[in-house]
């Protein structure tokens, strides 16, 4: 295939030999491309989208930051994902990539970017199956390559799992756990050896895998009843918002009462939480921020607490996790665009980026640290993660307290972690 980078190298060997080809990216303003689900069964993961674009313009303009966004939305879907790409970079020209939420819109966006050389910084996917993910053949770890553009800043399946891990160890169960895995990059990646099953076995937990589902299933009878009958009094996952709500719903009906439920990615939003009703309270989920983390933004200088406080005000809803990395993905941007000596110029904003150390509403975010397995250290930057479980308060209305923090000790706790019932 004739790329965009192939073009770039063409244009410096003509350039090299006294001809020259128009330019592609030009000059002066810088165009960044921001790509999120905005639509479809993960756009809860985008609600933060529209006031965090305008913050950022109205700081840069007041920084002399001469910039352009131009928004995406993925529609929840992998193809449609790697479509808007292909817009960004050729028809848009776009100097950098930010995009955020899943797999299914990280790696389809990536994989095109590292083709066509175009910078990409993403969010709010564990690193593992964006990285492995995107592998010619991510069953052959002697094969894996990094990149050279695409960068990645969030945690991994590894502190999610010890996260939730260590609540369970907190309280009495049959250590029997069930497992529900979605067939997507997500629930796969769970249910690897990089996943789940190998570091609970090794904690003394018998898990039972269901099998995979297909998203946007309406019918979870038979993982219930798998779970029933091998006596489960733990139930974790990674399902989508909306199949969360539909087995937990049809759980409780069939008359199954885990002690503990877990689940990632399907549990972090309040609106997914609340529309359970009183089936909400001590439901336990990953936190990977909000308002009680102890950093504050390299951009605006407000902490997490004041952050959350605006975006509320703003967009007259509760905070949601999505905010601080919403934020923090303009932050990275901005950091490097300042220190890229050419930042319309895609190998000096790459290797600006690969050279960032900022302290960010999201803690420190700097790629090439040890906490990275060495195959994939220069494009993964590991961010704190901890324990959080939803409390249904009076006026019934939820909030997410704290109650494990063994990753990020400098987090506080908010409370303890309690049985479901």
């Amino acid at each position: 295939m004739f790329t965009r980078r192939h073009l770039l190298k063409s244009g410096a060997a003509l350039a090299a030999s006294g001809l020259a080809l128009p330019a592609i990216g030009g000059t002066g303003k810088i165009r960044i491309g921001y790509v999120t689900p905005q639509s479809g069964p993960l756009s809860a993961f985008s609600e933060a989208d529209n006031f965090m674009t305008a913050q950022f313009l109205d700081v840069a303009r007041s920084q002399g930051l001469d910039v352009e966004v131009i928004v995406k939305d993925s529609q929840s879907n992998p193809n449609r994902a790697a479509e808007v790409a292909r817009e960004l970079i050729t028809r848009n020209e776009v100097n950098l990539i930010l995009l955020a939420s899943t797999p299914e819109t990280t790696n389809p966006v990536c994989t095109i970017a590292e083709a066509e050389a175009i910078p990409v910084i993403s969010s709010v996917a564990p690193w593992q199956p964006w990285f492995i993910g995107q592998q010619g053949n991510p069953g052959d770890p002697g094969s894996w390559q990094p990149f050279d553009y695409v960068y990645h800043a969030f945690w991994g399946l590894e502190d999610n799992v010890g996260a939730f891990l260590r609540m369970w160890e907190s309280a009495q169960t049959n250590r029997k756990v069930g497992a529900l895995w979605p067939n997507d990059g997500d629930g796969n990646a769970w249910a690897s050896d990089v996943g789940m099953p190998r570091a609970a076995a090794a904690a003394g937990f018998a898990l039972t895998d269901a099998g995979r589902y297909q998203n946007l299933s309406d019918d979870f009878s038979a993982q219930i009843n798998v779970f029933k009958r091998a006596g489960c009094e733990i139930v974790t996952g990674i399902p989508i918002p909306p199949d969360f709500t539909t087995f937990w719903t049809q759980a409780r009906q069939q008359g199954f009462t885990p002690k503990f439920v877990s689940i990632a990615k399907a549990l972090l939003f309040p609106e997914s939480v609340a529309a359970l009703g009183d089936l909400g309270h001590n439901l336990s989920c990953e936190l990977y921020w909000s308002p009680a983390f102890p950093y504050k933004s390299s951009l605006t200088g407000d902490s997490a607490a004041d952050l959350a406080g605006k975006f509320s005000e703003a967009a007259k809803r509760q905070w949601t996790q999505p905010v601080g990395f919403t934020h923090a993905l303009f932050e990275l941007a901005a950091d490097a665009i300042k220190r890229a000596d050419d930042p319309t110029d895609a190998d000096t904003l790459a290797e600006a980026i690969a050279a960032t150390s900022l302290d960010a509403v999201v803690g420190n975010v700097g790629w090439g640290k040890d906490n990275v397995p060495e195959f994939a250290r220069k494009n993964v930057a590991k961010t704190p993660l901890v324990g959080g479980q939803w409390r249904r308060k009076d006026d019934g209305s939820f909030e997410l307290v704290i109650v494990e923090n063994g990753n990020a000790p400098e987090i506080p706790l908010g409370g303890s972690l309690e049985l479901l019932g």
